[in-house]
């Protein structure tokens, strides 16, 4: 197919978000359905509703005697009669008729004519007979029927990841599986002709190649079970051969380096040429040179091809990586965090930066974050020494300590 120049370049942060949603939406998985012990973490398919009430029956929410309410005042002067136990289980016949008491654990069905429960702690047991201090309420320690939810109530919505709490949700409604989107299938390349993997010597002019065991990582940390490939070293025929391979047999392929300008970057040309270019180069500082594409000719996968300085590759995926495989299985928004810069910041150039930092809970109800003042996009270390990217939007401006930023967590 003839190379294309027709694809937006230079885009804002916020066109490259859109534009990557838009093609999320239409590759979007298939819905299958996964038993409940193997759905933790997996997007849920379709709305869950409740098909039957929680609690299913009214019950105990302490160990105590059920009674009944109206009683109050003979239980406090001459007591209840203790008529029987009732504990957790099947339900017995037992029901308490007035001037009458049960003993009851919790979480077992309030027998019938009981409206009310008392603590253990809380009375005396005498020759047979429950004691219980006037100044009980109605009501208490009970809990109704259907007061967690009633039937048809929304449990989890389409687009929610299934948490393990979600999970114990849809088994106390007795569901033995969910509908859950199919995680992409997700190639991994590294490229460039200086890398060498760790363990090996390292030769003068090489470097060892971080970028793979960092992106693998970041990857698994999203749920994912990615598939490295070897090294692609500068040459496009290789190159061109390895897409083709991983562009008919995974959903997406992310590649490092090789995507800029230079005259052993080959990615773009490659892509214009085979591909679809969605948008090459982003207003972004880290990251600028991304690009992303769908496959063409290269086969029905979408390629994420990511800068090859480490910190881009850090950047770039916790800001369109990830929203791309999270697109891809209609996950619902991550909602962005806030924090208070600690220290004063000078922004000294126009692009949407992506800058280190550490959260801090300083107790005052707002998170703090300290920028890192190693911001180049190869000071891997301070990246490690950071647990947040501190979003500072498009312009040159200084940022007053205490400014409210919006930070992306990792």
């Amino acid at each position: 197919m003839p190379a294309r120049d027709d694809f937006p370049t230079r885009v804002a942060y916020a066109e490259a978000c859109r534009l990557i949603d838009a093609v999320a939406a239409t590759y979007r998985l298939p819905v299958g359905r996964l038993p409940l012990a193997r759905a933790h973490g997996h997007v849920l398919g379709a709305d869950l509703h409740a098909v039957l009430p929680q609690p299913p029956f009214d019950n105990a929410a302490m160990d105590g005697f059920a009674y009944r309410h109206a009683d109050i005042a003979l239980a406090a002067d001459t007591g209840l009669l203790l008529v029987g136990d009732r504990f957790a289980g099947p339900v017995s016949q037992l029901a308490v008729a007035p001037g009458e008491c049960v003993r009851i654990t919790t979480g077992a069905p309030l027998p019938p004519g009981a409206d009310s429960v008392v603590m253990k702690e809380d009375v005396s047991l005498v020759d047979g007979h429950v004691r219980i201090p006037r100044g009980e309420t109605a009501g208490r320690y009970v809990r109704r029927a259907g007061e967690d939810c009633s039937v048809g109530d929304l449990l989890v919505a389409q687009g929610d990841v299934l948490t393990a709490t979600r999970l114990a949700l849809c088994a106390a409604q007795g569901m033995t599986d969910v509908a859950v989107r199919r995680r992409p299938t997700v190639a991994v390349f590294t490229t460039g002709d200086e890398l060498t993997e760790p363990g090996m010597p390292l030769e003068p002019g090489m470097i060892y190649n971080a970028n793979r065991v960092q992106l693998m990582a970041l990857l698994r940390e999203a749920g994912l079970e990615p598939t490295a490939w070897p090294t692609l070293p500068d040459d496009p025929a290789q190159t061109y051969s390895a897409l083709l391979h991983a562009g008919h047999a995974f959903d997406l392929v992310l590649t490092c380096g090789g995507v800029s300008a230079g005259e052993k970057d080959h990615l773009p040309q490659l892509l214009r040429e085979r591909a679809r270019i969605v948008f090459w180069k982003a207003r972004l500082k880290p990251g600028m040179p991304v690009l992303f594409a769908e496959g063409g000719t290269l086969g029905n996968a979408l390629f994420l091809c990511l800068p090859g300085n480490p910190v881009s590759v850090l950047a770039t995926w916790l800001t369109l990586g990830r929203r791309l495989t999270d697109g891809l299985q209609g996950r619902a928004p991550r909602p962005l965090r806030s924090a208070r810069l600690s220290r004063d910041w000078d922004k000294q150039h126009e692009r949407l930066e992506f800058l280190r930092g550490r959260l801090r809970d300083n107790g005052d109800g707002m998170l703090h974050v300290e920028p890192n003042p190693a911001d180049a996009s190869h000071r891997m270390r301070a990246a490690a020494d950071s647990d947040a990217l501190i979003v500072l939007d498009e312009g040159a401006r200084h940022y007053p300590a205490g400014t409210v930023v919006d930070v992306i967590a990792y």
